[in-house]
């Protein structure tokens, strides 16, 4: 170590403060008063002088190596506002303008007999139709999709283990719009005439199928890395006082791995309430409530915010929003309800 590297004194907290301010009010000279660009640049280039300057006047203060430690601890806050902006961003925009239809019509009303000049209508038979499109494919979704992880983790050996994950793994980035189209001829032009007199039949069950589909790769992958985190030593320790493999799984391993699996159930779930496209068209969309996901045409919340989305109504852009603003919650509602139930339950 050299004197020039060892260094007590520190760059107080007011220093980087004018620091800042200096580059911004150079940087909005610069930019806004040759007109070259708008606050953007402004801020881009504000970030670029701060940085030069606290490297400098670091350097000279607490020396070279603490000057570099302060330019990427700078630049690492930059990044993680940056990542985090958008996101404030998202939920800001909700939070605005989906305030706007928050009214028991909206909520307790459909989109029948509602005309472009009609103020009124809501959401509804969307919500129906999302709640139980999305509970039938969890239900179908997630004992396959964790069952399946099990036997690749604890079981699955050889070409058909390695031949599962392939798959999955394939399935993990088809379009959504493909599944749709899986079963709707599969399912909706094949099977469902079977059960009415030969005509096919719409209905939010096949949206449920579609949307499976699309969360099982996600579920199997997000278990078995769970799983495969779990230390080796409790199943050890397990065998070793005589317990079977299967209440091994069961009572040690999934406990321990529960917070994680139901992270990506809940994933998979946010997804599966998202898509559009599978539910447009194996589901065909209604305006009328129907309480039956087996028969009939569904409509679902991300599919009416589309259809509200396009409408010529003045009306239309204040239901889109208030119906993405009650998708979003309804999804972190299930998130907080599932991460109290998977903290309560897991292995101590």
């Amino acid at each position: 170590m050299t004197p020039d590297n060892i260094r007590s004194k520190k760059l107080p907290l007011f220093a980087d403060l004018g620091i800042a301010v200096a580059a911004l009010v150079i940087s909005a000279a610069l930019v806004l008063g040759t007109g070259i660009g708008n606050w953007v640049l402004v801020v881009f280039l504000g970030a670029v002088f701060y940085l030069a300057g606290l490297y400098l006047a670091a350097s000279r203060v607490e020396g070279r190596r603490a000057a570099k430690n302060k330019i990427w601890r700078a630049m690492i806050y930059s990044a993680c506002i940056l990542a985090i902006l958008p996101l404030a961003s998202v939920v800001w925009t909700l939070l605005s303008k989906g305030v706007g239809r928050l009214d028991g019509d909206f909520f307790g009303t459909s989109m029948a007999n509602i005309g472009a000049r009609d103020a009124n209508g809501g959401a509804y038979h969307a919500i129906i139709g999302t709640l139980e499109q999305v509970g039938i494919a969890a239900l179908m979704a997630v004992p396959v999709g964790v069952l399946g992880a099990i036997y690749l983790v604890e079981y699955g050996r050889g070409k058909f283990a390695l031949t599962v994950r392939f798959f999955v793994d394939v399935m993990t980035g088809i379009p959504s719009i493909v599944a749709g189209l899986f079963v709707l001829s599969f399912w909706v032009l094949i099977v469902s005439p079977w059960f009415n007199d030969g005509v096919p039949r719409f209905s939010g069950f096949a949206a449920s199928l579609a949307l499976t589909v699309l969360m099982l790769p996600t579920i199997v992958r997000s278990t078995e890395e769970m799983l495969r985190l779990v230390p080796g030593p409790l199943r050890e320790g397990a065998y070793a006082l005589g317990v079977p493999q299967w209440k091994t799984i069961l009572k040690v391993v999934l406990p321990t791995a529960l917070p994680g699996i139901v992270t990506g159930v809940m994933l998979s779930i946010a997804r599966a309430a998202g898509e559009t496209a599978p539910v447009l068209l194996v589901a065909g969309g209604a305006a009328a409530i129907n309480m039956d996901p087996f028969a009939g045409n569904q409509s679902s919340l991300s599919l009416f915010v589309y259809q509200q989305a396009g409408d010529a109504s003045r009306f239309a852009p204040d239901r889109a929003w208030t119906a993405a603003l009650t998708l979003v919650s309804l999804v972190l509602i299930l998130t907080i309800a599932a991460k109290l139930l998977a903290r309560r339950n897991r292995l101590s």
